[in-house]
């Protein structure tokens, strides 16, 4: 019982400080943009700029992200209530990283406990790497973070494709580092490039008010803060992992 215990602990810690983090880092990065989308949306739409719901914050994450489903619920929200700008904006962005970041550490410390779990901060860092790509640089490379005001496809669709392709990213990853067999190379890139030769679900159409320039700036603050998030909490849960199960 005290194992399990300490598994959660040390997901709670490196969760937590690792979605305090990202949220800094959000903000600097990623939050400049967005608000320079909004006014692109509402010059657009002809009337005042709505503060966005959280599901754009939690865009930012993860990646969330990235993005996956946390990046593209924006498009499908409705009228009802949002967050203001100022605290309040930055506070439910704060949370719902954090939550995000627990959440992934818990993910990540179980994953790693079943081959034998993290040795230290170094070992750490190699699983949030890997977790950047399974759940960030693969399922992006078909469903880029999207800013306010840009088209999307189905939001079921886009979440059944992201789910998908971040499952085989990560057995991919597995059958690559804990097997040498030609078989498992050869299926570990079937599996990578699968999802892709599928296709992710893209809108009717493509235009949109937001600049190119932007969105591709957007991109690239989002695959930095998300490669930050996943090394941290990585190096983190790796930290954590020694002090609190290692030792006892």
């Amino acid at each position: 019982m005290d194992y399990f215990r300490n598994i959660v602990i040390v997901a709670a810690i490196a969760g937590a400080i690792a979605g305090l983090g990202m949220t800094v880092v959000q903000h600097f990065a990623t939050v400049p943009l967005i608000l320079q989308a909004e006014v692109f949306e509402e010059q657009s739409s002809g009337a005042p700029a709505e503060a966005p719901a959280v599901a754009h914050e939690h865009a930012d994450a993860t990646a969330a992200q990235d993005t996956a489903a946390h990046d593209t619920a924006a498009h499908d929200h409705g009228e009802g209530w949002a967050p203001s700008d100022g605290i309040e904006r930055t506070g439910f962005t704060l949370a719902a990283n954090v939550i995000t970041g627990i959440g992934f550490a818990l993910l990540l410390v179980a994953a790693s406990e079943l081959f034998g779990g993290l040795g230290g901060w170094h070992q750490g860092v190699f699983w949030g790497l890997a977790g950047f790509i399974a759940f960030t640089l693969a399922p992006g490379l078909g469903l880029p973070p999207e800013l306010p005001a840009m088209p999307a496809a189905e939001l079921a669709s886009r979440q059944v494709w992201w789910v998908g392709t971040v499952v085989s990213a990560g057995v991919a990853l597995g059958l690559l580092f804990h097997s040498r067999s030609l078989v498992s190379v050869v299926a570990a890139i079937v599996l990578l490039v699968a999802p892709h030769i599928i296709g992710a679900p893209q809108p009717v159409s493509h235009e949109s008010p937001i600049p190119e320039g932007l969105h591709h700036s957007f991109v690239v603050a989002m695959a930095v803060t998300t490669l930050l998030f996943w090394v941290f909490l990585g190096g983190l849960a790796g930290f954590f992992r020694e002090r609190f199960i290692h030792a006892a």
